[in-house]
């Protein structure tokens, strides 16, 4: 894709994320047919969605886990990018139309302490942990806009990786002894447990998640650095939540993190 074609596509997807509006796809002369032209766009929306002076703080994974690869058709994860005007402290409230879907996904995060470069061989669970200096308790909210949800990868990239809100709790610096592939996740809403999981969920263990982005970034011209953010993928199953809804989620060993709608 050309320059003019990812700048259309990157329009269109603005659009439909400020009018909320819903599309059978990306218009068929500047959808994106591959990861590369996706990310293209995507860096464009993000770079159109971020007032002037501010960029992004870290990155979101999609697609880590069995249940998010089914919902969409895609068989690999994919990165969007989080931002400093959708991401809130646990405890936050938000306003319910300003979504169209208020997906909720109970995820392992991360706070990278050190540049991450390339590594021969790529990553290991050690190595990318070298360079994390806490883990954290996050939900993200994913937004959708497309009527199927199985559109396919490059779309899905192209927007964002669906993302919609991030929340974060607060960060543990003393993380390293957590069994973080058995941790155990509970999900409620307004009280009630809804839904149960464990960090395994994200491709096995959610450094696996963060090692694979730090060689995945490289191919797309980006990589982590230092103080970046970094949401790791759903750990159980998911639900839509409503107008008035709570939701808390709790993390074995790491804490909690909650947010609600209005």
């Amino acid at each position: 894709m050309g320059p003019e074609r990812i700048s259309a596509a990157a329009d269109e997807l603005l659009a439909m994320r400020r009018e909320q509006r819903i599309q059978v796809d990306l218009a068929a002369d500047h959808r994106p047919s591959d990861l590369a032209d996706a990310y293209a766009v995507q860096a464009l929306l993000v770079e159109r969605l971020l007032p002037d002076g501010a960029a992004p703080i870290g990155y979101k994974v999609a697609c880590t886990s069995e249940i998010a690869q089914a919902a969409l058709q895609i068989d690999r994860p994919l990165f969007g990018r989080l931002l400093p005007t959708t991401s809130s402290a646990s405890g936050t409230v938000l306003p319910a139309d300003r979504f169209v879907h208020r997906v909720v996904e109970a995820e392992f995060a991360f706070r990278i302490g050190a540049d991450v470069a390339p590594r021969p061989g790529g990553h290991t669970h050690e190595s990318i942990s070298d360079h994390i200096d806490a883990a954290l308790p996050a939900i993200e909210i994913v937004d959708h806009r497309f009527e199927s949800w199985a559109i396919g990868a490059p779309p899905v990239a192209a927007d964002n990786a669906i993302h919609g809100w991030w929340i974060a709790g607060e960060p543990l610096e003393d993380w390293a002894g957590l069994d973080l592939a058995r941790a155990g996740v509970v999900v409620r809403r307004n009280g009630e447990t809804v839904t149960t999981g464990t960090g395994a969920a994200a491709l096995g263990h959610p450094l696996t998640v963060m090692a694979w982005l730090a060689d995945e970034l490289p191919r797309f011209g980006a990589a982590l650095s230092a103080g970046d953010l970094v949401t790791t993928g759903v750990t159980t199953d998911v639900f839509e939540a409503a107008a008035g809804d709570h939701l808390r989620a709790e993390f074995d060993g790491l804490g909690v993190v909650d947010v609600g709608f209005a």
